[in-house]
């Protein structure tokens, strides 16, 4: 099963969610997170120190391109940082 995601913005296409996307719950500030960027921020300027071949949230490394969820909120691992999508549907 595949669920779109609501849009935050204006721009882009609904992310894909589906029942393997992996679940990751809240940020644990003890554990290795990567930084979480709105949509629109990952257009500015991009820190070159933040780029990485992988993402980690709550100590676990995501390859770049996974999407997962975090509550509702959907996260996409772009160049080591995640990158907020939208949200899940209810």
């Amino acid at each position: 099963m595949v669920t779109q995601a609501k849009k935050g913005g204006a721009s882009g296409t609904a992310a894909p969610v589906t029942h393997e996307t992996p679940r990751v719950g809240a940020p644990d500030p003890e554990l290795k997170t990567s930084p979480i960027l709105d949509e629109d921020e990952e257009e500015l300027s991009f820190d070159a120190e933040l780029e990485a071949p992988v993402c980690y949230f709550n100590g676990t490394t995501y390859p770049l391109g996974q999407y997962v969820l975090s509550g509702d909120e959907i996260l996409r691992c772009d160049r080591g940082v995640w990158v907020r999508r939208g949200e899940r549907k209810p």
